[in-house]
Formats: C-alpha cells, sequence, structure tokens
C-alpha cells in the first residue's frame, strides 16, 4: 500500500498525492552498475585462472556494488548505469552509459600510477595459482594472504585515483581492479 495515498495499488512511495490529483514522483538515484563489459579487442590471451577471475568479478560487481559519477548531468540521472572499460593510448577509459544505452560521460584515467599495482598483482597472483597446484595448505594461505594485501592496496589506489570522478565503494573498487588487470594481459 502506498503510504502517502493509502492506495493499495500503488507501490510504496511510488506516488503522492496533491490537491486531489495524483503526480508521478521523481526517480530516485540509483547509483550502481547494472552491466559492464570489456574491450575483447585490448586482451590478446587469459589463461582459465583469468578468466575464473574475471567472472567472478563481473557476477560481484553486478551482485553489489556503488558507483556513482560525480559530474551532474542536465537532467538529473543519477543512475544505474552501464560501464564499458578499455585501454587506448595507455589510459583507462571508462565509458559510462544510461540504461538506454545513451552516452552519458567517458572518466579518463592515467594508468601510470596504477602499473607496479597492476604488476604486482600478476606477480602474487601468478605464485597463488602456482601454490594452489603443488603447495601445502599453510603456504596456500600465506601466498592467499599476501595477495589479498596487494589487492586491497590496488584497490585503494583507484578509488583515491576516481576520487572527485566517480565515488565507489571498496568493493567496487576491488573488482574493478581485477578487471583492469585483464585489461592489461598479453601474449
Amino acid at each position: 500500500m502506498c503510504t502517502r495515498c493509502r492506495n493499495e495499488r500503488h507501490a510504496k512511495g511510488s506516488c503522492r498525492r496533491t490537491g486531489g490529483g495524483l503526480v508521478k514522483q521523481r526517480t530516485m538515484a540509483d547509483p550502481r552498475i547494472i552491466d559492464i563489459a570489456l574491450d575483447e579487442k585490448t586482451i590478446l590471451w587469459r589463461s582459465a585462472d583469468v578468466e575464473q577471475e574475471r567472472r567472478i568479478a563481473i557476477f560481484d560487481l553486478l551482485e553489489e556494488n556503488r558507483f556513482a559519477p560525480l559530474r551532474p548531468h542536465a537532467d538529473g540521472y543519477a543512475g544505474p548505469y552501464k560501464v564499458f572499460l578499455r585501454v587506448a593510448d595507455g589510459r583507462l577509459v571508462i565509458e559510462i552509459r544510461r540504461v538506454d544505452d545513451r552516452p552519458l560521460e567517458a572518466v579518463i584515467l592515467g594508468l601510470a600510477s596504477l602499473k607496479r599495482a597492476i604488476r604486482d598483482y600478476f606477480a602474487i597472483t601468478d605464485s597463488y595459482y602456482q601454490a594452489i597446484r603443488q603447495a601445502t595448505p599453510q603456504q596456500i594461505e600465506t601466498v592467499d594472504m599476501a595477495r589479498r594485501a596487494v589487492h586491497n592496496n590496488a584497490a585503494e589506489m583507484l578509488k583515491s585515483r576516481l576520487d572527485g570522478k566517480i565515488d565507489v565503494d571498496f568493493d567496487t573498487a576491488r573488482r574493478l581492479f581485477t578487471l583492469i588487470c585483464v585489461l592489461h594481459i598479453r601474449a
């Protein structure tokens, strides 16, 4: 039942009664990603392990995320968003679109500050997958803890780089960083 007009057919808060008539309520902000894709042309090669990381990152990201571009749009559009990630000329391009695929904006970040984090992430992830195949449980746990620390530091760095452009929570930054790494794989 609508709490404003007490009409049982109206969803809670979906209308408001004014002067005897119903007025459609303004759309509320929905700052989240509902679809994300990577530019497959920039990815030359991926192992099964990396492909699994990509699938998990996308699944988890779409399940729960906070993604709010900070540039206001003339019509007040505030989500949800479709995102396309690509690398062009050594820069990360985050193309942000509306639900109907109309472009909203593109955020471009230089990747120089993330290069070391990406390199470290690849190195520790390779060690982790090798450990899974041949190490003791204690060794696997040690490598996994190091991998999480590298990933967490990189997520904080990405969050900082997006500051003033896109508001993201820590988990969203972490998953986006994983996807950025996938874009950097070379044969």
